[in-house]
């Protein structure tokens, strides 16, 4: 798992637009890289709309949230829409970028191991580095406790 101060892993992947967002695009701000499982499922919608009504609370802040997950633009377009999210929801098909993060691995669901995306979430600081990591996050509180580490 990386740790506060260690280097962020760069990545470019595409948003719910097909567009590429890269985390060199945010240099000299605050990042909330948030990976997460399946859009529109009831953990995974709880956390998106937790960041999306305290949105304006990172935007006083300063802070750019980026949601990253293993779905296609598509779905990650109809999430998007459906819950009227105000920041870039990445696809990251192959799970290379959550496993840059340490947070993509197998996991047994319904007695099946898949390969999965972790809720797992990383604060990037101006210059780069991780300032705060969260690791199996309650998805119900999750953005109140970012908010408090880079309020």
């Amino acid at each position: 798992m990386l740790s506060e101060g260690d280097d962020a892993p760069d990545f470019e992947l595409p948003n719910q637009d097909g567009e590429p967002v890269a985390l060199s695009d945010y240099d000299d701000e605050y990042v909330v890289v948030y990976f997460y499982p399946r859009a529109d499922t009831p953990g995974c919608t709880t956390e998106a709309c937790s960041f999306r009504d305290r949105w304006s609370d990172y935007e006083e802040h300063g802070v750019t949230v980026l949601g990253v997950s293993d779905d296609s633009v598509e779905d990650l377009a109809a999430f998007k829409s459906k819950y009227d999210l105000p920041f870039d929801l990445l696809s990251d098909a192959g799970g290379e970028v959550a496993t840059a993060y340490d947070s993509y691995g197998e996991r047994e669901i319904a007695g099946d191991l898949l390969e999965v995306t972790f809720r797992n979430t990383f604060v990037v600081g101006p210059d780069g580095d991780v300032v705060a990591v969260f690791e199996g996050v309650d998805p119900e509180e999750h953005a109140d406790e970012v908010l408090a580490a880079v309020a």
